[in-house]
């Protein structure tokens, strides 16, 4: 019984850019709507609609950061939380050395 109501979290997925693209093109023809579309191939709504805004945005349709942009903005994201571990790490090799010298 406890366990009515409650879903199995669905196990995440890649998809290839191919794929993705396919998907737009489908949402972007008009026959079939992005809901239909989904649940044709399985796939969550809010998926195939950040899909197609993400595809609207590398379109220059759109206002946001295109997908290179986006890539750019993780990878210096990345960077700067492995540069603020190296600062704390010198901080705490610091305090160490700073105390046995006295």
């Amino acid at each position: 019984m406890e366990s009515m109501g409650k879903k199995k979290p669905r196990p995440r997925r890649s998809f290839t850019p191919e794929f993705k693209a396919e998907i737009v093109d489908l949402c972007r023809r008009g026959d079939r709507s992005v809901g239909q579309v989904a649940k044709d191939f399985d796939l969550t709504e809010t998926a195939v609609r950040d899909w197609v805004k993400q595809a609207e945005v590398d379109a220059g349709e759109r206002d946001g950061l295109n997908s290179s942009e986006r890539e750019e903005l993780a990878a210096l994201r990345r960077e700067n939380r492995r540069l603020r571990e190296d600062v704390e790490i010198l901080k705490r090799a610091t305090a160490f050395f700073a105390k046995e010298t006295r």
